[in-house]
């Protein structure tokens, strides 16, 4: 999954020869899972027509602020579509409206919708050597810097004039390239990875029989999503669950015990920067495992169990400067608990849920949590869906990572 995965994108194009490449570039951005709206120049669809862009984008294309078939249509309201954006691209940008934009000429509704964007704006310039080079054009590029533009720098290449040289439009796919990765290096998680556990493991008591526990692993799946929309390239060590998960910047790993958690999760940890163990990690395992069915002979079964290795205190003994957090599903005296569970273990977060709190525990698309921090402040929160405990989690990670 990209960046732009959902992402509102109001794409700009001028009257360049470059336009046609803009019907590729919606296309891509589609395919990234963007919404995009096209907003042209009138004399852009001199280059590329509406009705190919519409098909492409599923929207409709406004060129104007009123209907050119329909005189009593309502009109294209700019404000509108400029806060709807998440982000605006300007492809190609001429050097005709790269001048109006720097000097806030507005006589047409792309020049509208940009001066009243609140949100970032790409700009990728199109058009012959000489004019980019020309000390206006320069001065153009200056001021829309100064304004927080950011431009996708043209290539050197064949120019529509037979020349060679700078001012070629950057291809769209490195157009969705530098946007993604211009979002990216914003995040704040860019840069960092984290390792999050989920799910239940299974002890086999037999080919058939298990100890586990009622996980879903929703609440990792959550936790591994929204730290890759923060921006980290995530590893996920899951125990077996019924979800799946596809972001590019996530590396699932799936186990099925205990044992192969610990041994994972030790491959992996010198990698991370942040460490969530979320997983809720059997306590016990059987002393053997039947190499057969065992058969239902008797009223009664005696089972002799082993302590599994605890994973998240092995790791509060390596962590050095790792950011470590647990998680602590109590049933009684819960902070009390959770306190000594961050002390012992070395925590720098733990994340305490009660089985006595309605909406919280396994199964569930909600969850109740309380932060208590390494220095045993205590953050409550309400009940939320489990991808909003997520961010909480997470925003609270990064201010104390950062601090």
């Amino acid at each position: 999954m990209s960046v732009l995965s959902g992402k509102k994108i109001v794409l700009g194009i001028t009257a360049g020869i470059a336009a046609y490449k803009s019907a590729y570039l919606v296309r891509l951005l589609i395919k990234k899972g963007a919404d995009v709206k096209v907003v042209m120049t009138p004399s852009a669809k001199e280059f590329v027509t509406p009705l190919t862009l519409s098909t492409l984008s599923k929207n409709e294309v406004y060129s104007s602020f009123t209907s050119e078939d329909d005189e009593n249509a309502q009109w294209n309201n700019h404000v509108d579509l400029a806060l709807w954006a998440d982000l605006m691209i300007i492809a190609p940008a001429t050097a005709n409206t790269m001048s109006k934009m720097a000097n806030g000429t507005c006589d047409n509704l792309l020049l509208a919708v940009y001066l009243s964007a609140k949100c970032s704006v790409y700009y990728a310039p199109a058009m012959d050597l000489d004019m980019y080079k020309h000390p206006t054009t320069q001065q153009s590029f200056k001021k829309l810097e100064s304004f927080r533009n950011i431009q996708i720098p043209a290539t050197v290449g064949e120019l529509a004039s037979g020349l060679m040289g700078q001012g070629r439009m950057a291809e769209p796919v490195d157009i969705v390239s530098f946007v993604e990765d211009n979002i990216l290096k914003k995040l704040p998680l860019h840069g960092k990875t984290v390792l999050i556990t989920a799910g239940p493991t299974y002890e086999a008591i037999d080919p058939v029989r298990f100890i586990g526990n009622h996980s879903s692993g929703k609440m990792g799946f959550a936790l591994a999503e929204t730290a890759a929309d923060l921006g980290a390239q995530v590893i996920l060590i899951t125990g077996p669950v019924s979800l799946n998960i596809d972001n590019n910047f996530v590396t699932v790993l799936n186990v099925t015990t205990a044992q192969e958690m610990y041994n994972i999760v030790h491959e992996n940890f010198k990698k991370c920067d942040i460490a969530i163990l979320s997983a809720a990690v059997s306590d016990f395992s059987p002393v053997k495992t039947a190499s057969q069915k065992i058969k239902k002979k008797e009223n009664t079964i005696t089972l002799s169990l082993n302590k599994t290795k605890d994973i998240l205190a092995s790791l509060g003994e390596i962590k050095n400067d790792k950011f470590l957090v647990g998680f602590a599903l109590e049933t009684e005296n819960e902070l009390e608990n959770a306190k000594t569970k961050l002390k012992k273990k070395n925590l720098d977060l733990i994340v305490l849920n009660s089985l006595n709190d309605k909406g919280a525990g396994f199964k569930t698309d909600t969850n109740k949590v309380t932060l208590i921090s390494r220095d045993n402040k205590v953050h409550p929160f309400e009940v939320k869906s489990k991808k909003e405990v997520a961010k909480d989690i997470l925003q609270h990670i990064i201010k104390q990572f950062h601090a």
